[in-house]
């Protein structure tokens, strides 16, 4: 079995108070976008081990961390599950805001639960997902939505931006979430981001909008805010960090051209679906 986990962007990130747990609860619009992993399952013999060889862009860490070896052994604890041979082709940078990691393991828990007939519910995958980390729940139904809580409180809505060229830039920079999270300081907002989002139009969003996460790592790393505005210089309606960084996006009427731009970044235009 093959699947092709897709990335999220964030628009708009509001980091609103720190929890009890040492999470934080936030306010986010998660978009999907069609960046992808690529996800390879085959069944081999015996009963509970799952060998994951790693492709594509490096992943650091122990191969034990993997958040999709954690969904196979949390799945596998309680259904004994074959063991597979999990081929990982990793696209989606790691470190750019992006939740490829979330999307991989969310996406494997839906083909696990394929694979072998598990007959899991939408809503018992997501209980799985939320133990495994903050932004995979919003992988199982995996459409635009505002997601609230520590990233596990997910709600859908109508956003649709089909219609317009997403340009992501990745500018090849590390940013740790953890340690963006410790230079923030959460507040409470008057006006929910949702009913920001739904009243008004895209062409308003860079005035009303913002990524708490910015400043900071703005100030970290002063090229981001630079390319941010280059991003607006080339055209776009909205552009934006997503997640806690360090990847950015613009978004366009018209098809963008950036190579000049951004030399020194990986990017990747998604085109509108009605484009050929």
């Amino acid at each position: 079995m093959i699947c092709f986990p897709n990335a999220k962007i964030n628009i708009g990130l509001n980091v609103l108070e720190k929890r009890e747990d040492g999470y934080h609860n936030i306010e986010s619009i998660f978009y999907p976008v069609a960046l992808c992993d690529a996800l390879e399952l085959v069944e081999t013999a015996g009963f509970s081990n799952l060998n994951l060889t790693l492709f594509g862009n490096p992943v650091p860490g122990d191969l034990n961390t993997n958040l999709c070896v954690k969904a196979y052994n949390l799945l596998s604890a309680k259904y004994k599950l074959p063991s597979l041979n999990l081929w990982l082709l990793k696209c989606i940078p790691i470190g750019g805001g992006l939740g490829g990691g979330s999307a991989d393991a969310a996406f494997f828990l839906k083909s696990l639960n394929e694979l072998f007939s598990l007959n899991l519910s939408i809503e018992e995958l997501k209980l799985y997902a939320s133990q495994i980390g903050s932004d995979c729940t919003f992988f199982i139904d995996n459409m635009s939505s505002l997601v609230s809580g520590k990233g596990d409180v997910i709600t859908p809505i109508p956003l649709d931006l089909s219609n317009h060229y997403i340009s992501i830039i990745y500018p090849q920079i590390h940013v740790d979430t953890r340690n963006a999270y410790s230079l923030i300081t959460p507040r409470k907002r008057a006006e929910s981001l949702n009913q920001i989002i739904l009243n008004s139009t895209i062409n308003s969003w860079k005035e009303i909008i913002v990524n708490d996460f910015e400043e900071p790592i703005f100030n970290l790393h002063p090229e981001l805010s630079q390319m941010k505005k280059r991003l607006y210089n080339e055209g776009a309606i909205y552009a934006s960090m997503t997640g806690s960084g360090s990847a950015l996006y613009g978004i366009f009427d018209k098809k963008p051209v950036l190579n000049d731009a951004f030399s020194s970044c990986k990017i990747w235009t998604i085109p509108p679906k009605s484009s050929t």
